[in-house]
Parts: C-alpha cells; structure tokens; sequence
C-alpha cells in the first residue's frame, strides 16, 4: 500500500507546490485512487513531481462539495476520462462562506461542470464500492459542530443558512489487514466521525490510521474558547488506539497545540510526502 500527499497546505518535498486545499493518491491491492484532488490542476504538477501517474487511477472519491477539494477534477479528467468519480448526490449544492460585512458570502462549492461528467456517480449516503473501499457520512452527530464552521453556509431559498454538512462523505478502506479512515476535512467534527464509525462498524474496526484535517483553522486570535474546544477534542481522539495523521483546515497552530497532548499519537503529513 502507497498513501502520498499530492497536495496540501504546507511545503514538505521539494519541487511539489503547497496550496490551500487537499489531495492524496492512495495505491491498494485492487486500486489506484485520489481521495480528493486539490484546488487546481497543481495536483496534475505536483504528480509528475513525485513520479506518479494519474492516467493509471481508477478511482476518485471527492470527501464534500468544496472548490479545494475538487478544483483538480477537470485538469483530472482531461488526462484521465475513465477513473469512475463519486460523490455525494447533494455536492453540487450552493455552497458559501461568509468573508465579513465588508466582503460578504463567497462561493466555494465545486465546478458545475463537474455533474455533467459521464464518469461521475452521484451517492445517496452510505456505499460500499467493493471489499477495500467503504463511504459513510455522518447521519447524526454526538458531539457539536466544530465552531469554525459558523461562517460556512449554504444559500437556501434565498437565505444563506448554517451549512450541515450532508455533502460529506468519509472513505473507509480496508487493506493488507489495515484499516484506514479518510475524512477530508471533518465538517461535521472529527469526534462525530470516529463516533460514527463505531456506530456503524463496530468498535472492532476502528481504524490503524485517521488520515484528514479537522477544520479548526482560524485566520484571527485563537480565544480561549477556541483553546478550550481543541484541547477537549485532542484529549477525546487520544483514548482511540488509532494514529492521526491531521494536515490542510487543521492548521499548524491547531497542530502543535494537540501535538502537546497527543503526543506520538498525532503527526503532520505535508504536500509531498509519504505514508507508511
């Protein structure tokens, strides 16, 4: 098994192009896919950087319905038109977030050209694509929202209300007597996903290896609320006997602080670089 980050936030190897946004190429007994493609064709660039070749994939799982996640579908398609696509049935949605009075509502949902694609399957929640690759989504949560999801929105009847996160979708892929949970960037808060899959696997199954961000980046001073609300999360996702492996919306602040109480347990995984 080969897990690569394509794309992510943070410059890692050399030569390969750091951008807000998230894409890795996972390689399995039975498949070659992307979980997620980035914000541009930077994932066509950052490929050929690191010797791997997209016309070879067969699969493309897009987590949710945002522009950084799925703004390299089109360049994607243009080398490769047969890998099958999937993503939730609602991805295509009016997605938005809000930049301010002064700025306002700002779209970042996905290209529409994208639904049009003859290789794209539109999923109605849970899927089990084959024995390695299993998605579920959140169907109800435990735990709150993480509190920087407030500004993010989807325009509704003309009225911009609080986006739930139905678009999203996780990849579960079992593989080499692994298992390991692809979350994308945990909309629905990283807690309520591990707390799904148990629910809905079992907690035999939980995963080796969480691989995603978990979007408590912010872009103004963290308040003590904030600091609170990560060290509530850190301590939780430390009594699981997986390892996480956080980039992209997790953001380094966010990262160092878990690091602190999480230990060995939590690690960074930058644009270039390898899983093992």
């Amino acid at each position: 098994m080969r897990i690569i980050n394509l794309v992510e936030n943070e410059e890692g190897v050399p030569g390969c192009e750091a951008a807000h946004g998230l894409s890795f190429y996972v390689e399995t007994q039975n498949h070659k896919l992307l979980f997620d493609t980035s914000p541009s064709e930077v994932v066509l660039r950052n490929a050929e950087r690191l010797g791997v070749d997209l016309t070879a994939v067969d699969t493309v799982i897009l987590s949710h319905g945002h522009y950084d996640h799925s703004g390299g579908i089109m360049a994607f398609t243009s080398i490769n038109p047969n890998a099958k696509i999937y993503l939730q049935h609602n991805a295509g949605g009016e997605y938005y977030a809000f930049d301010g009075e002064d700025k306002g509502f700002r779209y970042i949902g996905i290209d529409k050209r994208i639904l049009d694609l003859p290789q794209v399957t539109l999923l109605h929640g849970d899927t089990k694509l084959d024995d390695e690759l299993q998605i579920f989504t959140v169907d109800k949560r435990a735990f709150p929202l993480p509190s920087t999801n407030a500004r993010l929105r989807e325009l509704c009847g003309g009225q911009y209300v609080q986006d739930e996160f139905k678009h999203e979708q996780n990849l579960f892929l079992t593989c080499e007597g692994k298992k390991i949970l692809f979350c994308g960037c945990a909309h629905n808060g990283i807690l309520n996903v591990m707390e799904t899959l148990e629910r809905k696997f079992g907690a035999a199954e939980m995963p080796d290896l969480v691989i995603g961000g978990f979007h408590l980046m912010k872009r103004t001073e963290f308040s003590e609320a904030d600091i609170a609300e990560v060290a509530e999360i850190a301590n939780r996702l430390k009594k699981y006997k997986s390892h996480f492996a956080t980039c992209h919306c997790t953001g380094l602040p966010v990262f160092n602080q878990m690091k602190e109480i999480m230990g060995d347990q939590l690690s960074y995984v930058k644009c270039g670089e390898e899983l093992s």
